[in-house]
């Protein structure tokens, strides 16, 4: 983790090598989660010396088990925003002052014990764009002012303010925002998950659901 960015790619692809050639089960220690993921077959994640989730690294980054290996899996961090769940015409939405997210089916019917209460809504960076004229309504719309622009050339990251929160944004391609400006953003309902606010662990995750 002290090499510079090249090396520490290298270097990751040579270790990865050389424990495949010998054969051997490895146990490898480190802070750096893009680490974890790309070496490991099964991972452990700890916090506070207590073991949090021991799983493959896809279903660290589908299934956590709570909101600290969600936050932890995945660069950039998933954005976790406080939510209150509603019934709505036989559905549930997430209700937030910036968006009502409309969600159906199993993860729905998960989450049904939680309405009018609230719980952490997370949704990673990479499964938000930006509105496009095809989408259908709003119940899969955020809306918010553009704070920070990072582009990446393959990519441009966005970071934008709601009302009590702020969250990133994975863009493809580069997108000329600037500061202040009011986007509409796209949710991939279907990769949504959802945290118990007071214990922290996972209610449901949308994706587990999906054949």
């Amino acid at each position: 983790s002290n090499l510079d960015a090249k090396l520490r790619v290298e270097m990751r692809a040579e270790i990865s090598k050389l424990q495949q050639r010998l054969g051997v089960t490895t146990i490898y220690v480190t802070h750096d989660q893009i680490e974890a993921m790309t070496l490991g077959h099964r991972i452990v994640v700890m916090k506070d010396g207590e073991i949090q989730q021991v799983d493959s690294p896809l279903n660290l980054y589908n299934l956590p088990a709570n909101k600290f290996v969600a936050g932890f899996i995945g660069s950039p961090a998933m954005n976790f925003i406080r939510s209150a769940v509603e019934a709505e015409n036989g559905k549930i939405a997430f209700v937030h002052k910036n968006f009502r997210l409309v969600v159906e089916g199993p993860f729905a019917e998960a989450l049904k014990p939680y309405v009018g209460k609230e719980v952490w809504l997370g949704l990673r960076p990479e499964d938000i764009k930006l509105r496009s004229e095809e989408t259908p309504g709003e119940h899969t719309v955020i809306r918010g002012i553009v704070d920070v622009v990072e582009p990446l050339g393959a990519e441009t990251e966005i970071h934008v303010r709601l009302e009590d929160v702020k969250i990133t944004a994975r863009i493809q391609g580069y997108e000329p925002l600037k500061p202040e400006q009011t986007v509409e953003l796209e949710v991939d309902t279907a990769m949504l998950h959802a945290f118990d606010v007071e214990t922290e662990k996972a209610i449901a995750h949308a994706l587990a659901f999906v054949e």
